[in-house]
């Protein structure tokens, strides 16, 4: 099929005076003639000459046009029978129908990319981040990947972040491992999925704490194996229970350091029970290294896998919660039996991310600067754990320091989700502390209070406000009080 060109219905004006690249203005006003139908398929379209004859071009001009439509399928080249263009599917009128997709984790998070909330869990202090030896270390950063050689890169990580990463496991938490036995992740998430991956435990059993983190139970089932809660102490994980449960589990995650949500850490005599039960079943521990140095009240127990002899506990830890979740950085620590199959999967299905991220934060630690901020946010979050303390109302029931939040518990009957729900609408964002449990009739209901973004000059209003919602479960409405 053949039409003729007409070139009144294709006005091609020329404005030197623009920015925009003449070819592209060219491209452009024959693009919007193509799709809008004033030119039909089989049009053949003059050719570079005659084109660049009309509009006062050079040939060449008009040929780097007519290669761009070409590769947007728009035109074709017919050989001697010139530039044509090409057939397109007419799109057929049918009802639109309003698309609604669930947005993930919407019963744990209030949204993506928003700005922290007064109690606000899983977010560092936003006012103590060293945002400008960041961007300079970044910065940095940027030039020098950009004059590295093009390859591929190592899928476990950059070999000297590596380096330092296996450097301070050492000092801040007891770890001795060889670089290559750490794998970069984007996060603590990313690495549980990295590790499950690797061990291929799918269809069988594994422990989690109850309570424990809603993600690592939700992300177990998702990956096909059964969790099997284990109920948590003053001394942490009862693993006579989790014997008597499932003695045969394929592995366990437990947070030793801080036990999450309730901050308590796991006994020397549970820690050596869990150790012997991997021994026996040929079990594995996952170790979630929550707020890894982050402990407030004195210095921080070894991470369970700076005492395993026998090579059976998988750590992971992140700097999201020391540095800032928005670097997108984590780690495990594979013991030395796994480490060929870590780097295997992370070489085929999970390779580490963003170099130029991971060149800065090699600086960031090389130079001590990791340290200097892990000294400056424990003061910090002391400082604030304790102003909250201070100023919460007296009717609010608070009986434990849990890691960096306070736990606030609620009389039985109280709807603490719902309370969560409301509470942005009020410009605080607790976290609803029955979630935490594996079973709606063993949750206690209580709310987490996060100090890392409890600044002075919001405290008030933040518990005033806290106190409000607690006491009244219709709408509240506050007077303004400066912040």
């Amino acid at each position: 099929m053949t039409a003729p060109w007409d070139a009144g219905r294709v006005a091609i004006a020329i404005d030197r005076s623009q920015s925009t690249p003449i070819t592209t203005q060219i491209m452009s006003t024959l693009r919007a003639a193509i799709v809008e139908g004033r030119l039909r398929p089989g049009t053949r379209l003059p050719s570079w000459l005659d084109m660049a004859a009309q509009l006062g071009v050079s040939r060449g001009t008009v040929k780097a046009a007519y290669e761009a439509l070409a590769d947007e399928l728009l035109v074709y080249s017919a050989g001697a029978a010139g530039t044509r263009v090409a057939e397109r599917a007419v799109p057929r009128l049918t009802e639109v129908k309003p698309i609604r997709i669930a947005r993930p984790l919407q019963d744990l998070e209030r949204g993506f990319s928003l700005k922290p909330l007064p109690f606000q869990m899983g977010v560092p202090a936003q006012d103590a981040f060293p945002a400008k030896l960041w961007a300079r270390l970044r910065t940095r950063a940027v030039r020098a990947n950009a004059m590295a050689p093009v390859g591929p890169t190592d899928p476990r990580g950059e070999p000297d972040l590596r380096a330092q990463i296996a450097a301070q496991l050492a000092i801040t938490r007891g770890i001795c491992c060889h670089p290559d036995q750490i794998i970069l992740t984007t996060g603590y998430k990313n690495g549980l999925s990295l590790t499950l991956l690797a061990l291929g435990a799918h269809g069988r059993t594994a422990w989690v704490e109850d309570p424990c983190y809603p993600v690592a139970r939700m992300a177990l089932t998702i990956a096909g194996l059964k969790p099997v809660p284990v109920p948590v102490d003053g001394k942490g994980i009862r693993v006579d229970l989790g014997v008597r449960a499932a003695p045969d589990a394929a592995l366990a995650i437990v947070t030793p350091g801080q036990q999450a949500p309730t901050g308590v850490t796991l006994s020397p005599e549970r820690r050596r029970a869990l150790l012997a039960w991997t021994a026996r079943e040929d079990a594995w521990i996952i170790e979630d290294d929550y707020l890894s140095e982050l402990q407030l009240g004195g210095r921080a127990a070894p991470a369970m896998a700076a005492d395993d002899p026998a090579g059976r506990v998988i750590h992971i830890g992140t700097f999201g919660k020391t540095i800032s979740p928005a670097l997108g950085l984590g780690f495990v620590v594979a013991p030395l039996a796994l480490a060929e199959r870590f780097g295997e999967v992370a070489g085929y299905l999970n390779p580490a991310p963003n170099v130029t991220t991971q060149l800065a934060l090699t600086d960031f630690l090389a130079d001590g600067h990791f340290l200097r901020h892990l000294r400056h946010m424990k003061s910090l979050y002391r400082e604030r754990r304790d102003d909250l303390h201070a100023r919460l109302d007296p009717s609010i029931a608070v009986d434990a320091f849990a890691g960096l939040a306070v736990i606030a518990h609620l009389p039985r009957g109280h709807d603490d989700v719902a309370l969560a729900k409301r509470a942005p609408e009020l410009g605080i964002a607790p976290c609803p502390l029955s979630v935490w449990y594996a079973s709606p009739a063993e949750a206690r209901p209580g709310l987490l209070l996060c100090v890392t973004n409890l600044r002075k000059q919001i405290l008030d209003k933040a518990c005033d406000t806290l106190a409000a919602l607690i006491d009244d479960p219709a709408p509240v409405h506050l007077p303004a009080r400066a912040a």
